[in-house]
């Protein structure tokens, strides 16, 4: 299955082979610090792997953010759940420091969370947000979120599980599937 999301300035795909060089440029960089980060060629493999195997094995996952304007994959954005995730996340990470400030963030985890409500039928969603992440914050924010202080935590089985973070509650979707805050 090939899902393809339109928005103004974005097509939003799942990963493809073609984008391991922009993915792997940002993951090697400081600027992957609130995920792990850098890390190095191998490490940055097994993550792009991950991100294209949820596709396979759940049928939904990140997408990639295609600038219609450049044709460049620019960032990643979407519904996924990984094995130990406490609840189903809407992740975003910006590859490309070029986009920062822009709104290409937001326009994309707004039209993946619609998806994965109206597709998927979810009914509540999350984001685990590092509390340093200024811009993370800002954009759960201008989402709707809320700071969800009763929701699961992970388990700390991993260095970064132990990082101080917020689980960020998303607008539940209202009766059309669109988030009740932007109707």
């Amino acid at each position: 299955m090939n899902v393809t999301i339109e928005t103004p300035r974005l097509v939003l795909r799942q990963p493809e082979m073609g984008d391991w060089e922009a993915f792997a440029t940002f993951l090697g960089s400081d600027r992957a610090g609130f995920i792990g980060g850098p890390y190095s060629d191998r490490n940055a493999w097994r993550a792009f792997g991950h991100m294209a195997g949820h596709w396979t094995l759940l049928g939904f996952g990140l997408f990639v953010g295609v600038e219609k304007s450049s044709g460049k994959p620019v960032l990643s954005a979407g519904p996924w759940k990984p094995v130990g995730w406490p609840e189903a996340e809407i992740g975003w990470s910006v590859w490309d420091p070029s986009i920062e400030g822009k709104g290409l963030a937001f326009e994309a985890a707004l039209a993946t969370r619609s998806w994965a409500y109206e597709t998927l039928g979810w009914d509540t969603c999350v984001s685990y947000i590092d509390e340093d992440n200024l811009r993370s914050v800002a954009l759960a924010k201008r989402l709707g979120c809320e700071i969800d202080p009763d929701a699961p935590r992970f388990k700390v089985e991993e260095p970064l599980d132990a990082t101080p973070y917020h689980v960020w509650r998303h607008p539940a979707p209202d009766s059309d599937g669109n988030p009740e805050a932007y109707a």
